[in-house]
C-alpha cells in the first residue's frame, strides 16, 4: 500500500507536492504552479513564507469545497474554508486525518519555535505521510509514525542533507523523500549526499519534478 500511495505523489518542486488518492486533490505548500492543475479539495499550508503560503498559486487551484489547513499566520492571509492548527492538533476533512506537528529551527533564526508553524502528517487510504515543513533537527522527530518522510535537505533556512539523513534514522519511515531543494536554494547534490548518508538504512526515494 505504501509503494501504491509513492505512485500517486508529484513534487511540484520546492516543498510542493501533489496527492491524488480516492476522491481527493491534496496539495502541500503549492509554489510556482505553471500550466494547469488539478482543483484541490485539501491545501496544506506549513507557515506563511511566501514560497509555502503563495496566495498566487492557491488561487490556480482554490474552489469552493476547498478545505485549506494551515497555522495562525498564514490563515490571516487566507479566505474560504480555512482550519488552524496548532502543533499537537489533528482534524478530519473528507475522511482525511490530518495531524499538526512542529516544524521549527534549533540553530538559526528563519523558522522560530514561537511561531508555532507546522509540518503535517496526514493519513491516507492507511498510510501516515510527514510534510516536515520548514524544519531543523529537532527532538520531536523521534515520537512521529510515519510511513512516507518528506524532509528538507538543503541547509541554509532548514536542515542540511546529513542533518536531514539523521531525522530519518529517528522517524524510521519505509520511504524517505528529499525536498527544499532546486529552488531559492540547494541543488541534486544534497538529494544524492541525503540518499548516500542513508544508503542500506532507509529506502530513499527522490521524486522527478513534475
Amino acid at each position: 500500500m505504501v509503494d501504491t500511495i509513492l505512485g500517486k505523489l508529484e513534487w511540484l518542486g520546492h516543498d510542493g507536492y501533489r496527492l491524488v488518492a480516492g476522491n481527493q486533490v491534496i496539495y502541500f505548500d503549492p509554489f510556482k504552479l505553471s500550466g494547469e492543475h488539478q482543483p484541490a479539495d485539501i491545501i496544506l499550508i506549513t507557515h506563511d513564507h511566501f514560497d509555502h503560503c503563495s496566495l498566487e498559486d492557491i488561487e490556480k487551484i482554490l474552489q469552493e469545497s476547498t478545505t485549506i489547513i494551515t497555522e495562525s499566520d498564514s490563515a490571516k492571509k487566507l479566505s474560504g474554508s480555512v482550519i488552524t492548527l496548532q502543533p499537537g492538533e489533528s482534524c478530519e476533512v473528507n475522511g482525511i486525518s490530518v495531524e499538526a506537528v512542529p516544524s521549527y529551527n534549533t540553530n538559526k533564526k528563519f523558522h522560530p519555535k514561537k511561531n508555532s508553524w507546522l509540518g503535517f502528517i496526514i493519513t491516507v487510504e492507511g498510510v501516515r505521510i510527514y510534510h516536515a515543513g520548514d524544519t531543523d533537527y529537532i527532538p520531536e522527530m523521534k515520537n512521529f509514525k510515519t510511513d512516507i518522510a518528506l524532509l528538507p535537505v538543503s541547509g541554509t533556512y532548514v536542515m542540511t542533507a546529513d542533518e536531514a539523513a539523521q531525522a530519518a534514522l529517528d522517524i524510521k519511515p519505509e520511504i524517505a523523500i528529499p525536498m527544499h531543494y532546486n529552488s531559492i536554494v540547494g541543488d541534486t547534490s544534497d538529494a544524492e549526499q541525503f540518499a548516500k548518508a542513508l544508503d542500506g538504512k532507509i529506502r530513499v526515494e527522490t521524486l522527478q519534478q513534475v
